[in-house]
């Protein structure tokens, strides 16, 4: 240790300004990639790992030319809907929208078949097409035909003829589906067995282009959006407008974290400045401390964009993060400095620097691993986000230890503080009452801990990760409004698909019924012949109709689509008559190209033998449980309408969603005993006492619980941000812990005498600790004023697990260590 020391001080304190000339090379470099900094709030970047839900979801969008990827206008006039007037400026609106660049196509009762007319029949359906666009309807009678016709309510438009929608599809380049499986199938392939350099070198070309293309798509998708809205602006005058759709979630999804990036990374700097300025009362004491955490982002925002690792929603917050951590760091060497400065006036700022590394290295040495791995438990956790934020918690922690014993005294070392004009201990009566407490009324501290502990593990059992992702957002942003009307009056936001699998096709057959040695039209087929080459057989109709009932029979379910959908519109043509088995078999053949588009490919897939029943959930229904209603139709499919689990497949981003928060709760508790089990084996490293780590494990789990328990109570369920608040609790409030207990054993060491060496602790390393938790607590409070909920949640329940924290570690904590002894028997007294 002596050689490491004078190592230190010949390298980085006798060289102060070469120490920070090479930093700020190093800072340079990080800074060279800094435009490759990019967001993410994908699909993707909330999933499981590894979750066959998103293969699933893009086979099925492709195979049925089906994508999440378009924007809902809806479109409210402020009186009647059918009138010149009204159709008219929906049909200007329509046009201008239609004309943007990423447009491919457009849908809304202007464009749609009516298919309503008294000549109507399966024979004249091609030559009777009407639609308001191209034909002279009446209004009366087109409005008739819009709600009679069991596709388009709660759909296109609403039930009670008031609102509509136009739907904006934004097609995806079949290049980005082609990037995508070649990349996957080189990841498959190098996790199953390695791959050779050239292919090492394809899959990184793959990603990269990739990357760029996905980055191109999203700037693209953006700049549709801003010109969407201000089209719809010009509008707003003679009716009520919203915007919807999965593109327009991510973008504002992408925006909030924008905002809460540069906001209230600003809001915590401002914060810190104040605390700081008014805790020490000197400029060095804010400007050195924070320079430190500023260093502490740039360098670690330069890494994630030399790696090109994107920030999502769940690691958003990582800027706040390591600005007060680093702070924490910075402000445990400051008091030690000013207490060294008190205890030897005579020495210069290079002896009081070294006295203060020596003296605080080990212990935030300590501090360090031990918050290191609390957020490295996060890699278990099986959610892709909060593995990456793991990491990223994990690079910064090691880059803010860096900073504080490499920057912070060279910055120290040219910048000295003068001698404080305040006493040393003049600011300790505050952190003396936790002592008074603790001495006076320990056994109230002890049982009212217990006490506080089985409330809150009550709370815990109480907890749920069902929610409302329209919730996630406040009631008075547009996200929210949009989402609100097209979940309440066109038929859901949720989707969730159900695909269904038929028996392949007879080798040969291409699909002709005629073909068949078994005509199911004409004759008895036994189920082991041939035919099930088609769907557009009474039976299998029949079947796919119970399907269809059911999923719209639940009072979850929005809009539900089908074929079945379909031939209840072809009955209507019919002249309200079901279509027999002849008639059915030329479906196909019957409907013209342009309706069966609309009204057959997305439901049946013949060439892979599949049908397809497409729902919108409610998702702001109070009743909506996602996971039991998955298990619910599940159960309902094989039990009831006889299928085998094999034939048939959930997916859609509702399941992926699902995935996600039922992994949430299993996720959180294995991360918290990989926390423990970790942090106790490091207490048993770290202080080589078995008690000593029992006792320090104590007030680290009162934190965490005090804030799971408070959700439960609260009915407040955890989603992808709160989810990493136990974890981050863990780690800050672990630091409190190994400082007051190596404080604690520093002071004992002077006189053997346990009550004194608390109060001489509380009045030293308390203060430090009440100045980190108070900083904690302010800069996590400005989140509240984020629009996305659980950001806002984030800074609450951090901020109030760190006040636990605090009262736990200056009361709980040195009662136990007051009732144990784990320093050994204190020294008798000397009698006179």
């Amino acid at each position: 240790m002596a050689t490491l020391a004078s190592v230190y001080e010949r390298i980085v304190l006798a060289h102060p300004a070469r120490v920070l000339v090479l930093f700020a090379l190093l800072l340079l470099v990080a800074s060279l990639r800094l435009d490759q900094f990019r967001l993410d709030a994908s699909a993707e970047s909330l999933t499981l790992e590894d979750d066959q839900a998103l293969e699933q979801f893009r086979e099925t969008s492709r195979r049925f030319d089906n994508s999440e990827d378009f924007l809902v206008v809806t479109y409210s006039p402020a009186g009647d809907l059918f009138t010149s007037e009204a159709i008219a400026r929906l049909r200007s609106l329509r046009d201008e929208l239609a004309a943007l660049e990423a447009v491919g196509s457009t849908n809304s009762i202007l464009s749609v078949p009516l298919l309503y007319s008294p000549e109507l029949t399966l024979d004249n359906v091609d030559s009777e097409l009407r639609t308001l666009d191209e034909h002279e309807v009446p209004l009366d009678t087109a409005r008739a035909a819009l709600l009679n016709n069991p596709l388009y309510p709660d759909l296109l438009i609403s039930e009670d003829g008031r609102s509509t929608a136009i739907q904006l599809n934004l097609p995806t380049p079949e290049r980005y589906y082609e990037l995508l499986y070649a990349r996957n199938d080189l990841r498959d392939q190098a996790n199953a067995g390695g791959l050779s350099a050239e292919k090492e070198r394809e899959l990184d070309r793959l990603e990269n282009e990739f990357i760029d293309l996905k980055a191109q798509l999203t700037e693209r998708q953006d700049r549709t959006i801003a010109e969407v809205r201000s089209i719809l602006q010009q509008y707003r005058d003679s009716a009520e407008l919203h915007l919807g759709g999965i593109p327009m979630i991510v973008a504002d999804m992408i925006d909030f974290i924008e905002s809460d990036l540069s906001t209230f990374g600003l809001g915590v700097l401002l914060f810190m400045i104040l605390t700081l300025a008014l805790i020490f009362r000197q400029w060095q004491w804010v400007a050195v401390p924070l320079m430190c955490c500023l260093f502490t982002v740039w360098l670690v925002t330069g890494c994630l964009s030399w790696v090109n690792w994107p920030v999502t929603v769940i690691s958003s917050n990582y800027i706040s993060l390591l600005l007060i951590m680093t702070l924490s760091l910075t402000i445990h060497l400051i008091v030690r400095y000013r207490e060294y400065q008190h205890a030897n006036p005579a020495f210069d700022e290079r002896q009081v620097m070294m006295a203060t590394a020596s003296a605080m290295v080990r212990p935030c040495f300590y501090m360090t691993v031990t918050t290191i791995v609390a957020f490295g438990s996060l890699t278990f956790s099986g959610i892709r986000p909060v593995i990456d934020f793991g990491w990223m918690m994990t690079m910064g922690m090691a880059v803010a230890f860096f900073v504080a014993f490499v920057v912070f005294p060279a910055l120290l070392v040219l910048m000295p503080p003068p001698l404080s004009n305040l006493p040393a201990d003049s600011d300790r009566a505050f952190t003396r009452i936790f002592a008074s407490l603790t001495e006076r009324y320990g056994g109230f501290v002890l049982w009212g801990s217990v006490l506080l502990d089985v409330l809150f593990v009550v709370g815990i059992t109480r907890l749920s990760v069902e929610n409302s992702f329209i919730d996630y957002f406040k009631s008075d942003t547009e996200i929210h409004q949009g989402m609100i009307t097209i979940d309440r009056a066109l038929g859901g936001t949720a989707p969730l698909d159900l695909v269904i699998n038929d028996e392949p096709a007879p080798e040969g057959s291409d699909g002709d019924a005629a073909a068949l040695e078994c005509d199911p039209f004409l004759d008895e087929c036994e189920a082991g012949d041939e035919w099930r080459d088609t769907w557009f057989t009474p039976d299998k109709m029949s079947r796919l109709e119970a399907v269809h009932n059911y999923l719209d029979g639940l009072q979850e379910t929005g809009k539900t689509l089908s074929i079945v959908t379909t031939l209840r519109l072809l009955k209507t043509i019919n002249e309200d008559r079901s279509l027999d088995a002849v008639q059915l078999a030329f479906v196909p053949k019957v409907l013209p190209e342009d309706l069966a588009s609309t009204l057959l490919d997305p439901y049946i897939s013949e060439t892979h033998d599949q049908a397809r029943l497409t729902v919108r959930l409610r998702d702001s229904s109070p009743t909506l449980r996602r996971d039991e209603l998955l298990k619910q139709i599940e159960h309902h499919m094989t039990t009831e309408l006889g299928y085998e689990r094999d034939e048939f497949t959930l997916t859609g981003m509702t399941v992926m969603y699902n995935n996600m928060l039922q992994s949430l709760f299993d996720s959180q508790i294995k991360t918290l005993g990989i926390v423990f089990l970790a942090i106790a084996a490091m207490f048993l490293i770290i202080f080589r006492s078995f008690k000593l780590a029992l006792i320090g494990i104590a007030p680290n789990l009162l934190a965490p619980a005090s804030m799971l328990g408070l959700m439960g109570w609260l009915n407040i369920p955890l989603d992808m941000m709160t989810i990493t608040v136990a974890a981050i609790v863990v780690g800050i409030a672990v630091d409190d812990t190994i400082h007051y207990i190596h404080r604690f054993g520093v002071e004992f060491d002077r006189d053997q005498n346990y009550l004194a060496a608390m109060h001489r602790s509380h009045q030293s390393i308390g203060r430090a600790m009440f100045y980190t938790s108070l900083t904690i607590v302010m800069g996590f409070s400005i989140l509240v004023l984020s629009n996305f909920i659980p950001t806002i949640y984030f800074g609450l329940f951090t901020g109030f697990a760190m006040i636990v924290a605090m009262v736990a570690s200056l009361t709980l904590l040195p009662k136990l260590i007051l009732m144990v002894k784990p320093f050994g028997s204190e020294r008798s007294p000397v009698s006179g």
